[in-house]
């Protein structure tokens, strides 16, 4: 067994406060400081998929937040894709690598398919978008689209109180925040009252990073996180 983390409560634990699990939220068990993570597989199951038709007519699509209150961590995409847009599922185009590196992190206890995105407030976990409407590929966003958005989100934050915010994709914080020098990791500015981070985009178009190397920035803000 290995040791629960310091600074806070287990990974996988509901936080205080969470529906009960007839409401789709985790239930009890142990925590990931009970276990190291298994094999990343990913869940059975038959899951829609999109035809060419309705991920075209998914341009433009909003794609709700999936947030709440006092969160741990809000994690911030760059923009919906069309995968994503048409199913309703944050992060869900095959290949896309966020769940498997938010499991690989430490974030929830098993490796959860983006249908199951709602099990993800449970564990003080949340994810909005930088720019609301889906497109093809990011870098169709103009850089004024990712400035109205920095400060969108900037006033989503100081309204829901997250800790931390995290910007899954170092460009698109770039240009969004005007920090044209921005690294990964912690940020040295806040958003509102929250601390910032930034992460590498899980794209499975993002060569530079390796599913095991996208695991472990996720890891480094877990447990930047836990020790707050």
């Amino acid at each position: 067994m290995t040791p629960d983390p310091p600074g806070g409560r287990r990974p996988g634990r509901p936080r205080p406060g969470a529906p009960a699990p007839g409401d789709r939220r985790p239930s009890s068990g142990p925590g990931l400081g009970d276990r190291r993570p298994g094999p990343v597989t990913a869940p059975a199951g038959r899951y829609p998929r999109p035809t060419r038709e309705e991920l075209a007519a998914a341009a433009d699509r909003l794609l709700p937040d999936l947030i709440a209150p006092g969160l741990d961590v809000l994690f911030v995409g760059i923009n919906p894709g069309l995968w994503s847009a048409a199913v309703g599922w944050h992060f869900a185009r095959p290949g896309n690598r966020f769940w498997p590196a938010l499991y690989r992190g430490g974030f929830t206890p098993r490796l959860l398919h983006p249908s199951e995105q709602d099990e993800l407030l449970g564990y003080g976990i949340g994810i909005t978008n930088l720019v609301e409407r889906a497109s093809a590929r990011a870098d169709e966003l103009t850089a004024a689209e990712l400035v109205a958005g920095a400060e969108t989100l900037r006033e989503k934050v100081a309204r829901y109180r997250p800790r931390w915010v995290a910007v899954v994709g170092v460009t698109a914080y770039r240009i969004g925040f005007a920090r044209p020098k921005a690294t990964f990791g912690p940020q040295p500015e806040r958003l509102a009252d929250a601390r910032l981070w930034v992460l590498p985009n899980p794209s499975g178009l993002n060569a530079h990073f390796t599913p095991e190397s996208l695991g472990a920035a996720f890891a480094e803000l877990r447990q930047a996180s836990t020790a707050l």
